[in-house]
């Protein structure tokens, strides 16, 4: 099975959730796909094994055929190009490298360089598999780096997938044509309202999806009555507790400050299995 672990905003315990139940389960791959901020290594402490460059291709104008038509920019439907006076000008950060440029200049006057927008590491840790990629700093292009470390998922494991936080896209690539979506909340107001955000780009994928609400203080009427409106079912509350905030700040898991925890996400994937299988 493949689960994927998201939420409607950053800082809801969405790693905390993803790693422990990585942890829990034998023979697991945890994925980090939270490429402009990944931090599931801090539990797993992984030994790397592999890293991998990802690039991606960019277009650039020989002057020598190029007659400055303007075509190239009227083609573009992200506005990566401008046609100014004497000069084409190029804007990798809105470029999608789709190649239509290439492919459609009259005077075949664009080519395409490599450059590298991040990396992906692989390795080991704690007897779970483990692999994340890292956004080169300054890039913008998130959401392929997220394809590129979904194709190290092994099948012959159960595979979790940390998505990043929000509902942008590279959040739909992270939970796309995974078998189950976790949706971590907190119960706020804040945290009712990205939920609400965090359903609906999983109904609108087609990825089934449950709750679970970190944080828990015995206050959460308001999470309780979303998911009973919309038929959601509330899989697990982890406590509001301030040794939990510790052992977290120290980069220890919960099934590693204690035990109970490890039963706790065993169950949590149990109860997953049973609304997945057909």
């Amino acid at each position: 099975m493949v689960i994927s672990v998201a939420s409607g905003k950053g800082g809801t315990g969405k790693t905390t959730i993803a790693v422990n139940l990585a942890l829990a389960l034998p023979n697991t791959q945890y994925l980090d796909c939270d490429v402009e901020e990944p931090n599931g290594h801090i539990f797993l402490k992984p030994d790397i094994k592999k890293r991998v460059s990802v690039t991606l291709p960019y277009p650039r104008v020989n002057y020598d055929r190029c007659d400055l038509c303007g075509d190239c920019a009227e083609i573009c439907e992200y506005g990566a190009i401008a046609v100014v006076k004497n000069q084409v000008l190029i804007f990798d950060d809105l470029c999608h490298s789709c190649g239509a440029c290439v492919m459609l200049c009259p005077q075949k006057a664009f080519y395409e360089v490599p450059q590298e927008i991040g990396i992906i590491e692989i390795g080991e840790g704690k007897s779970v598999s483990f692999g994340h990629g890292v956004l080169k700093l300054g890039s913008t292009r998130a959401h392929p780096l997220v394809e590129e470390v979904k194709k190290y998922g092994d099948t012959s494991k159960t595979v979790i997938i940390d998505a990043p936080p929000g509902t942008s896209c590279p959040v739909v690539e992270a939970v796309r044509n995974t078998d189950y979506c976790l949706l971590v909340t907190e119960p706020t107001p804040f945290g009712l309202n990205d939920l609400k955000l965090a359903v609906e780009m999983t109904r609108e994928i087609g990825v089934s999806s449950g709750i679970i609400i970190n944080r828990s203080d015995g206050n959460d009427r308001l999470i309780v009555d979303y998911a009973a409106e919309e038929g959601l079912p509330i899989l697990l509350r982890i406590p509001m507790e301030r040794k939990i905030a510790e052992a977290y700040s120290k980069g220890i898991s919960l099934v590693d400050w204690d035990e109970k925890y490890r039963k706790i996400f065993e169950n949590l994937f149990a109860n997953i299995e049973e609304r997945v299988a057909p």
